[in-house]
Protein backbone atom coordinates (compact mmCIF):
# COMPACT_ATOMS: atom_id res chain seq x y z
CA UNK A 1 0.00 0.00 0.00
CA UNK A 2 1.39 3.25 -0.68
CA UNK A 3 0.18 7.33 0.01
CA UNK A 4 -0.07 9.57 -3.20
CA UNK A 5 0.19 13.36 -2.86
CA UNK A 6 -2.86 13.91 -1.47
CA UNK A 7 -2.17 11.57 1.60
CA UNK A 8 -4.71 9.06 0.57
CA UNK A 9 -3.75 5.45 1.08
CA UNK A 10 -3.61 3.15 -2.48
CA UNK A 11 -3.72 -0.23 -2.78
CA UNK A 12 -1.09 -1.19 -5.43
CA UNK A 13 -1.87 -4.63 -7.76
CA UNK A 14 1.15 -7.15 -7.96
CA UNK A 15 3.04 -7.46 -10.49
CA UNK A 16 2.46 -11.00 -11.65
CA UNK A 17 -0.64 -12.01 -12.83
CA UNK A 18 -0.68 -15.95 -11.81
CA UNK A 19 -2.65 -18.36 -14.26
CA UNK A 20 -1.41 -21.99 -13.87
CA UNK A 21 -0.03 -22.62 -9.85
CA UNK A 22 0.90 -26.24 -9.49
CA UNK A 23 1.16 -27.38 -6.03
CA UNK A 24 4.91 -27.76 -6.25
CA UNK A 25 5.99 -26.38 -9.33
CA UNK A 26 9.13 -27.52 -10.98
CA UNK A 27 10.07 -24.69 -12.65
CA UNK A 28 8.25 -21.50 -14.39
CA UNK A 29 7.53 -19.64 -17.24
CA UNK A 30 6.72 -15.55 -17.08
CA UNK A 31 5.52 -13.85 -20.14
CA UNK A 32 5.69 -10.14 -21.00
CA UNK A 33 3.85 -8.46 -23.27
CA UNK A 34 4.80 -5.64 -25.56
CA UNK A 35 4.44 -1.58 -24.86
CA UNK A 36 5.53 1.93 -26.34
CA UNK A 37 8.68 3.24 -26.57
CA UNK A 38 7.04 6.06 -24.02
CA UNK A 39 3.80 6.40 -22.35
CA UNK A 40 2.69 7.10 -19.02
CA UNK A 41 -0.80 5.71 -19.82
CA UNK A 42 -1.78 2.82 -17.30
CA UNK A 43 -1.22 -0.25 -18.96
CA UNK A 44 -4.19 -2.40 -19.26
CA UNK A 45 -5.52 -6.31 -20.17
CA UNK A 46 -7.54 -5.24 -22.84
CA UNK A 47 -4.75 -3.66 -24.73
CA UNK A 48 -3.93 -5.08 -28.10
CA UNK A 49 0.05 -5.55 -26.45
CA UNK A 50 -1.63 -7.59 -23.99
CA UNK A 51 -4.32 -9.58 -25.87
CA UNK A 52 -1.70 -10.94 -28.39
CA UNK A 53 0.17 -12.65 -25.79
CA UNK A 54 -2.72 -14.88 -24.73
CA UNK A 55 -2.24 -17.56 -27.30
CA UNK A 56 1.26 -17.62 -26.68
CA UNK A 57 0.48 -18.89 -22.96
CA UNK A 58 -2.33 -21.10 -24.39
CA UNK A 59 -0.03 -22.81 -26.99
CA UNK A 60 2.80 -22.84 -24.08
CA UNK A 61 0.26 -24.57 -21.38
CA UNK A 62 -0.90 -27.51 -24.46
CA UNK A 63 2.20 -28.40 -25.73
CA UNK A 64 3.69 -28.92 -21.75
CA UNK A 65 3.29 -32.94 -21.07
CA UNK A 66 2.75 -32.12 -17.47
CA UNK A 67 1.28 -29.20 -15.31
CA UNK A 68 4.07 -28.73 -12.71
CA UNK A 69 5.13 -25.83 -14.14
CA UNK A 70 3.97 -22.42 -13.28
CA UNK A 71 2.54 -19.55 -16.03
CA UNK A 72 2.25 -16.53 -15.16
CA UNK A 73 2.07 -12.91 -16.80
CA UNK A 74 3.59 -9.78 -15.57
CA UNK A 75 1.10 -6.82 -14.89
CA UNK A 76 2.96 -3.46 -16.11
CA UNK A 77 1.81 -0.16 -13.98
CA UNK A 78 1.88 1.75 -17.33
CA UNK A 79 2.43 1.37 -21.14
CA UNK A 80 5.49 2.57 -21.90
CA UNK A 81 9.23 2.32 -21.48
CA UNK A 82 10.00 5.62 -20.98
CA UNK A 83 13.30 6.35 -21.20
CA UNK A 84 16.19 6.10 -18.38
CA UNK A 85 13.08 4.70 -16.23
CA UNK A 86 12.85 1.63 -17.80
CA UNK A 87 9.21 0.86 -16.12
CA UNK A 88 8.57 -2.70 -17.59
CA UNK A 89 11.76 -3.99 -16.27
CA UNK A 90 11.18 -2.55 -12.71
CA UNK A 91 7.85 -4.60 -13.26
CA UNK A 92 9.55 -7.53 -14.27
CA UNK A 93 11.97 -7.44 -11.47
CA UNK A 94 9.06 -6.92 -9.11
CA UNK A 95 7.26 -9.89 -11.14
CA UNK A 96 10.26 -12.66 -10.34
CA UNK A 97 10.05 -12.10 -6.95
CA UNK A 98 6.26 -12.18 -6.46
CA UNK A 99 6.80 -15.52 -8.12
CA UNK A 100 9.46 -16.42 -6.04
CA UNK A 101 7.23 -16.13 -3.00
CA UNK A 102 4.16 -18.22 -5.06
CA UNK A 103 6.43 -20.94 -6.39
CA UNK A 104 9.05 -21.06 -4.39
CA UNK A 105 12.84 -20.68 -6.55
CA UNK A 106 12.59 -22.71 -9.31
CA UNK A 107 13.88 -22.04 -12.75
CA UNK A 108 12.09 -19.46 -14.66
CA UNK A 109 12.33 -19.00 -18.73
CA UNK A 110 11.14 -15.77 -19.99
CA UNK A 111 8.75 -14.82 -22.83
CA UNK A 112 8.61 -11.24 -23.77
CA UNK A 113 7.27 -9.70 -27.10
CA UNK A 114 8.49 -6.18 -28.31
CA UNK A 115 9.05 -4.44 -25.55
CA UNK A 116 8.34 -7.03 -23.19
CA UNK A 117 11.39 -8.72 -25.07
CA UNK A 118 13.58 -6.00 -24.43
CA UNK A 119 12.75 -5.96 -20.55
CA UNK A 120 12.90 -10.19 -20.52
CA UNK A 121 16.53 -9.40 -21.68
CA UNK A 122 17.49 -6.80 -19.69
CA UNK A 123 16.23 -9.06 -16.44
CA UNK A 124 17.48 -12.21 -17.83
CA UNK A 125 20.63 -11.78 -14.91
CA UNK A 126 18.25 -12.91 -12.40
CA UNK A 127 18.86 -15.34 -10.68
CA UNK A 128 16.05 -17.71 -11.06
CA UNK A 129 16.23 -17.35 -14.98
CA UNK A 130 17.33 -19.98 -17.05
CA UNK A 131 16.52 -18.35 -20.86
CA UNK A 132 14.91 -16.34 -22.64
CA UNK A 133 12.07 -16.38 -25.54
CA UNK A 134 12.38 -12.85 -26.98
CA UNK A 135 9.84 -12.49 -29.70
CA UNK A 136 10.52 -9.82 -32.36
CA UNK A 137 12.06 -7.71 -29.20
CA UNK A 138 12.94 -4.26 -29.35
CA UNK A 139 16.93 -4.56 -29.01
CA UNK A 140 18.44 -0.82 -29.16
CA UNK A 141 21.88 0.00 -30.28
CA UNK A 142 23.99 -0.69 -27.33
CA UNK A 143 21.89 -2.92 -25.43
CA UNK A 144 23.47 -4.56 -22.44
CA UNK A 145 24.27 -8.27 -23.28
CA UNK A 146 26.78 -9.48 -19.90
CA UNK A 147 23.53 -10.29 -18.20
CA UNK A 148 22.95 -13.07 -20.41
CA UNK A 149 26.19 -14.97 -19.40
CA UNK A 150 25.48 -18.54 -19.45
CA UNK A 151 21.84 -18.53 -19.84
CA UNK A 152 19.79 -19.86 -23.20
CA UNK A 153 18.27 -17.16 -25.40
CA UNK A 154 16.74 -18.14 -28.37
CA UNK A 155 14.85 -15.06 -30.62
CA UNK A 156 12.27 -15.24 -33.12
CA UNK A 157 11.48 -12.37 -35.63
CA UNK A 158 9.36 -11.89 -38.28
CA UNK A 159 11.43 -10.89 -41.63
CA UNK A 160 8.47 -8.59 -42.46
CA UNK A 161 8.23 -6.85 -39.27
CA UNK A 162 8.67 -3.41 -39.56
CA UNK A 163 8.55 -1.56 -36.00
CA UNK A 164 11.55 -3.75 -34.59
CA UNK A 165 14.32 -4.12 -36.71
CA UNK A 166 15.17 -8.32 -37.41
CA UNK A 167 18.54 -7.31 -38.57
CA UNK A 168 18.84 -5.68 -34.91
CA UNK A 169 17.68 -9.18 -33.04
CA UNK A 170 20.39 -11.12 -35.15
CA UNK A 171 23.22 -8.57 -33.82
CA UNK A 172 22.12 -8.60 -30.47
CA UNK A 173 22.40 -12.53 -30.68
CA UNK A 174 25.50 -12.43 -32.21
CA UNK A 175 26.94 -10.17 -29.33
CA UNK A 176 24.92 -12.18 -26.65
CA UNK A 177 26.75 -14.99 -28.08
CA UNK A 178 30.05 -13.74 -27.74
CA UNK A 179 29.50 -12.84 -24.43
CA UNK A 180 28.66 -16.48 -23.15
CA UNK A 181 25.46 -16.84 -23.89
CA UNK A 182 23.66 -20.07 -26.01
CA UNK A 183 22.21 -17.68 -28.17
CA UNK A 184 20.19 -18.54 -31.45
CA UNK A 185 17.81 -16.68 -34.02
CA UNK A 186 15.30 -18.14 -35.81
CA UNK A 187 13.48 -16.03 -38.27
CA UNK A 188 9.29 -16.58 -38.87
CA UNK A 189 9.23 -16.06 -43.22
CA UNK A 190 6.16 -13.64 -43.78
CA UNK A 191 5.93 -12.65 -40.36
CA UNK A 192 5.18 -8.94 -38.93
CA UNK A 193 5.94 -7.31 -35.77
CA UNK A 194 1.88 -8.10 -34.52
CA UNK A 195 2.38 -11.47 -34.83
CA UNK A 196 -0.97 -12.00 -36.88
CA UNK A 197 0.58 -13.31 -39.89
CA UNK A 198 1.88 -16.81 -39.63
CA UNK A 199 0.15 -16.93 -36.12
CA UNK A 200 0.10 -20.60 -36.19
CA UNK A 201 3.84 -20.77 -36.81
CA UNK A 202 4.41 -18.74 -34.12
CA UNK A 203 2.92 -20.43 -31.72
CA UNK A 204 3.51 -23.37 -32.54
CA UNK A 205 7.49 -22.62 -32.75
CA UNK A 206 7.43 -20.40 -29.55
CA UNK A 207 5.80 -23.63 -27.61
CA UNK A 208 8.16 -26.04 -28.98
CA UNK A 209 11.43 -23.49 -27.78
CA UNK A 210 9.78 -23.12 -24.34
CA UNK A 211 9.46 -26.83 -23.98
CA UNK A 212 13.61 -27.36 -24.98
CA UNK A 213 14.28 -24.80 -22.49
CA UNK A 214 12.82 -25.78 -19.53
CA UNK A 215 14.70 -27.84 -17.40
CA UNK A 216 14.30 -31.66 -17.62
Amino acid sequence: MTVDERGTQVVRAGALVPGRVPARARAAVLFLHGGRADSRAPSRPWHPAALRMRPFVGAVAAALSDDDVALARVRYRVRGWNGAAADPLHDAERALAELARLVGEVPVILVGHSMGGRAALRVAGAPSVRGVLALAPWCPDGEPVAQLRDRDLVVLHGDRDRVTDPAASRAFVERAGAAGARAGFRSVPGGDHAMLRRSGLWHRTAASVVAGLLPR
